[in-house]
């Protein structure tokens, strides 16, 4: 059973384009957000203790990265970054930090802290991470390792808060069945598409409804080629996913059902009608029953 959550966000400055900080309920973590260009001249003591830093860029193509890192002292590091810019030294330009410090932080802890994030981050597929090497081996006892899993179950509420989902994997966004066992709804659907495509044969491809979009599940069949009907920007995407002969080897969100459609087929395609339930219903169907339901 999920429970509420209360965050406290503090505008440091006043807005909320500059430092801001995040606090959960119940917990001696904090979030510290802030601007590259507030680092240098930032002078607050808990950007110096111990913890672990996300720093996020968007690269020239639209794709967005991040670099996962930690140290003991934060504020030293993220200069050290900036250093290695202004030298040329990395090739990546990060414009965010998100910071996150906690009480009794010492090195092994956010070694470990970081070895997690770094996993979980590629596992989540959302943005490519730049980290290349992380202490995979580090030796905690049982319940320090209790302790920093909990860590990271709360960096995972106050991240996503503050609007970066690079540990929140696709499927997570599916709503479960609620505390009262109602039936399921909408969201919990499995849909399926099934067309022929000529000279090819019938591609099948499953998909679901989330709070974010229409979500095509990796296993799916995706249509080797693409016509003139496609959207460029969903051809960018069946040419750069993971699609290993002819599968889809990751799950992918899109923000419509017709541009999820359009990945599968590669052809120009109206996703309300070519979703269909185990029913055989369509998307659109089953929304308007939505629909009728509620009025």
């Amino acid at each position: 059973m999920a429970y509420g959550k209360s965050i406290e966000l503090f505008l440091v400055n006043g807005t909320a384009d500059s430092l801001i900080t995040a606090e959960l309920s119940n917990w001696n973590g904090k979030a510290i957000k802030i601007p590259r260009i507030e680092v240098s001249a930032c002078n607050r003591d808990d950007i110096k203790q111990a913890g672990v830093y996300f720093l996020f860029c968007k690269e020239d193509n639209g794709k967005d990265s991040v670099y996962i890192g930690e140290a003991e002292n934060v504020k030293e590091r993220l200069v050290q970054h900036l250093r290695d810019a202004q030298a040329e030294k990395e090739k990546y330009y990060w414009n965010t930090a998100v910071i996150f410090i906690g009480r009794d932080l010492n090195k092994a802890l956010i070694r470990y802290l970081e070895n997690r994030f770094v996993e979980i981050a590629r596992k989540c597929n959302r943005y490519e991470v730049l980290t290349k090497n992380t202490y995979k081996n580090t030796v905690l006892k049982e319940s320090q390792v209790a302790s920093m899993e909990e860590f990271v179950d709360n960096v995972k509420v106050l991240i996503n808060a503050l609007g970066y989902k690079v540990l929140d994997a696709y499927t997570n966004a599916i709503p479960k069945e609620d505390a009262v066992g109602e039936t399921e709804k909408k969201e919990n659907l499995k849909l399926y598409l099934e067309r022929v495509i000529k000279n090819i044969g019938k591609i099948e491809a499953q998909g679901t409804i989330t709070s974010e979009g229409f979500i095509v599940l990796k296993g799916s069949q995706i249509s080797p080629v693409d016509d003139s009907t496609v959207p460029d920007t969903i051809k960018e995407q069946r040419h750069t996913s993971n699609i290993v002969d002819g599968i889809l080897q990751d799950d992918m969100l899109f923000s419509s059902p017709s541009g999820a459609a359009m990945f599968v087929v590669g052809k120009s395609d109206n996703g309300l009608t070519r979703w269909k339930d185990e029913n055989g219903r369509t998307l659109k169907e089953i929304e308007n029953c939505e629909i009728m339901k509620e009025n």
